[in-house]
């Protein structure tokens, strides 16, 4: 597919943007003030394939506290978000964030604004803004009358001007509403409209089945597009989750490398227990990164022949089943060690 092309900007080393390769980001869910728990959840989210890790930094304990501990621990950029005090910005550049989370519009007058896009310009930290559906500027509501995408675009539009009258591009931007259609156009209007990266997200999506959906469908249909620079999905979950969810994602749409796995959903032909056998093959190939389809099938007719794209698979039968790649028929193994010939096949690759 072809990308819609942005400017781009770099956050502790991860390009966002200009082509670079769709991060996919996740933020603690632990206190601010939890610092062993915040540090733990940290290493287990970057061991997870987390990219690009926001923090909430709630006032200057955080800053002085959780920030040096969280970049001591993990080695991806960390980002602050921040709201209304200017300060825990300033502060937070000095303390060597990688990126800034802050909506300019609300941090005060333009001595401010100009404060810290200085700080931030001199130390190469991008700023984010991040807009939503409930936070939308009581000029912007007026003009239209109630939240909608063209609102949300303008609002973002307009923090970013702010930053602009002080020479500060460095900027990434984040429209996100809990409405799958609304978010897209919002996300639609801002791709037309200005050149800079943009984080994709629908907002408070919901736990994490109705969350992975919408989330799948709208973040997945921008990109589709190829609108869409990094990638958040927000679950009311662990967060391990919505990293595993974004990579999903990006995997679904070829725009990841990594196993591809497909199953089907069986059928009264079913003679091996297939559901817990693709689930085990799932986690067992959750960490592979080779690039292949791995199908899990439950009889020989929805086995070899449906799944004959697949570079390797198992299709069961009574007790046993086969082994096949690319359609052609390898050798037949006992249900018991499917698993086993699957994984050591899988290694041969």
């Amino acid at each position: 597919m072809e990308r819609r092309n942005s400017t781009q900007v770099v956050a502790g080393g991860v390009k966002i943007g200009g082509g670079a390769p769709i991060s996919v980001q996740s933020m603690l869910s632990t206190p601010a003030a939890e610092i062993a728990g915040s540090v733990a959840q940290a290493k287990e989210l970057e061991q997870a394939g987390c990219q690009v890790l926001r923090i909430a930094i709630p006032d200057m304990d955080a800053v002085r506290q959780l920030i040096p501990k969280i970049k001591e621990a993990v080695t991806i950029p960390v980002v602050a978000d921040i709201h209304f005090d200017y300060k825990l910005a300033l502060e937070s550049a000095a303390a060597g964030i990688d990126k800034i989370r802050i909506n300019p519009g609300n941090i005060g007058d333009e001595s401010r604004v100009k404060a810290v896009a200085s700080a931030c310009r001199s130390r190469g930290i991008p700023i984010r803004i991040g807009v939503n559906d409930g936070s939308l500027e009581k000029h912007i509501l007026a003009k239209y009358g109630h939240p909608c995408p063209r609102a949300l675009c303008e609002s973002a539009l307009y923090h970013a001007s702010l930053l602009e009258k002080f020479d500060f591009t460095h900027i990434v931007l984040s429209m996100k509403a809990s409405s799958v259609d609304f978010a897209m156009e919002a996300y639609r209007l801002a791709a037309q409209q200005c050149p800079y990266p943009l984080h994709l997200g629908i907002t408070h999506a919901g736990t994490a089945h109705m969350g992975l959906v919408k989330s799948a469908i709208g973040i997945g249909g921008l990109l589709q597009q190829g609108i869409g620079d990094t990638l958040r999905v927000s679950l009311t979950a662990d967060p391990i989750e919505e990293v595993r969810a974004g990579i999903d994602i990006l995997r679904a749409l070829n725009l990841r490398r990594g196993v591809k796995l497909i199953a089907c959903p069986t059928c009264g032909r079913t003679r091996i227990n297939l559901i817990p056998l693709a689930k085990k093959v799932e986690a067992a190939l959750a960490n592979c990164n080779k690039d292949i389809t791995v199908a899990v099938m439950g009889c020989a007719v929805n086995g070899p022949g449906e799944a004959r794209e697949a570079d390797i698979g198992i299709a069961g039968g009574k007790g046993e089943g086969l082994i096949f790649r690319k359609g052609q028929i390898l050798r037949k193994v006992p249900e018991a060690k499917l698993l086993d010939e699957l994984l050591a096949e899988i290694q041969t690759i």
